[in-house]
């Protein structure tokens, strides 16, 4: 590892649990802007999945309508984005594979006709190998997506049975072979700690996916989420040790072939990171429509985090009133620290140290005890420009994020 100039922070009076804030945060200019569109049903859920997506009732979800309401939903919201320029769109689930292309290329066709869309703009679109077919695939890259994320999670058909999913290997090996003839940019899903799984079988799916030629890789643990069936009903899945084994030599091995591992689950070759992804670590904005989906808004009076309503009933019906947004509240200044640190920290090379400032109106003093105790605990390196997790914060990253937590008043 390179030597790194380490100096110290601009003192600060407080400590950050009393250190007086400002009322608004003081942004100089509003963060960049990305645009989130949730497509909420799925063929079949899986146990394992905690996201808003649904088990689509009918034969053919009510996409024309559904689309509809994601036009009326953004321009509903054009008043609180107005003049702002839209970097990259993410359309996502659910399976928004399972939208029709003509109903995709009247979204985009709407997107682009009501918002400043940045002629480079980067439009994923998140896909499902069960759910694909060839001619489909042109018809997403003529209506404008430029990158496709393909939900595998594993090549091995025991795994995709154990987990729940609808697809099997030779889907998943067509699917991704598919997407890489069709785009230039193209993320696969792995999973890896999988119920039953062994080291071996762990290593044999991310060599399939390193060997298909994708630029992208995200690689993540399976967890048991609450209120879904394999928290109720838990598989059989390998222990802490190995999967920490998992988790080490897929990483390795990543390293060896020349991806870069740039936030806590992303990995990619270079030039090849999801740009909408690095917004949000970054603590940009993002204009999020359709059911269930968030948002994060900044201006000069402070920062709002809006829910659109979750259900795809209830949103459908929410179109006829013009009346999309289930919850709505202003981040408190407090709160912004920690809100800041829960997504930057996640990227390997951190941030430099102007960001924080820029993106959340408050002085890097506010943080400064902090930061130091973080240092001081070996889960942070802080240098003339740059504040990153060491390898340590990254592994133990919740108890870096504790330190930033502000006390109650």
């Amino acid at each position: 590892m390179s030597a790194r100039r380490t100096i110290p922070l601009i003192p600060a009076p407080l400590p950050p649990s009393t250190q007086p804030l400002p009322q608004h945060p003081q942004l100089t200019a509003p963060p960049p802007l990305a645009l989130y569109i949730h497509y909420p049903w799925c063929v079949r859920k899986c146990p394992y999945c905690d996201f808003n997506s649904h088990t689509a009732r009918a034969a053919e979800p009510p996409h024309e309508a559904y689309v509809d309401a994601l036009i009326a939903d953004l321009q509903a919201a054009l008043p609180q984005v107005w003049g702002r320029r839209v970097h990259t769109v993410f359309i996502g689930g659910g399976t928004p594979s399972l939208l029709p292309a003509a109903a995709l290329n009247r979204l985009l066709t709407a997107v682009r006709t009501l918002l400043p869309l940045d002629p480079q703009a980067e439009i994923t679109l998140e896909a499902n190998p069960g759910t694909v077919e060839a001619a489909r695939f042109r018809d997403y890259r003529a209506a404008g997506v430029t990158r496709l994320s393909l939900g595998i999670q594993s090549f091995d058909d025991r795994m995709l049975a154990a987990i729940g999913r609808i697809h099997g290997g030779r889907e998943a090996r067509a699917a991704a072979d598919l997407a890489l003839e069709t785009f230039d940019r193209v993320n696969l899903d792995l999973m890896y700690a999988l119920p039953g799984q062994t080291l071996d079988q762990a290593l044999a799916d991310l060599r399939t996916a390193i060997a298909s030629g994708a630029g992208h890789l995200s690689c993540y643990h399976l967890t048991l989420e609450p209120n879904t069936p394999f928290a109720h009903h838990p598989p059989p899945l390998p222990d802490a040790d190995l999967a920490a084994d998992m988790q080490d030599a897929i990483e390795a091995e990543l390293a060896a072939a020349g991806f870069m591992h740039y936030e806590t689950s992303a990995f990619a070759r270079p030039g090849q990171q999801c740009r909408h992804n690095l917004n949000y670590w970054t603590f940009g904005d993002y204009l999020g429509i359709g059911a269930g989906a968030h948002g994060k808004l900044s201006s000069h009076e402070g920062m709002v985090r809006e829910m659109r309503h979750k259900y795809p009933e209830h949103y459908l019906a929410a179109a006829a009133r013009s009346d999309f947004v289930q919850e709505r509240r202003e981040v408190g200044v407090d709160e912004l620290p920690f809100e800041f640190m829960m997504n930057a920290l996640r990227l390997t090379d951190g941030f430099p140290r102007g960001l924080f400032a820029a993106r959340t109106g408050l002085p890097l003093g506010a943080v400064e005890a902090g930061l130091r105790d973080a240092r001081n605990r070996g889960l942070l390196e802080i240098d003339a420009e740059t504040i990153r997790p060491t390898e340590h914060g990254r592994r133990f990253l919740n108890d870096l994020l504790q330190i930033f937590l502000r006390d109650e008043p």
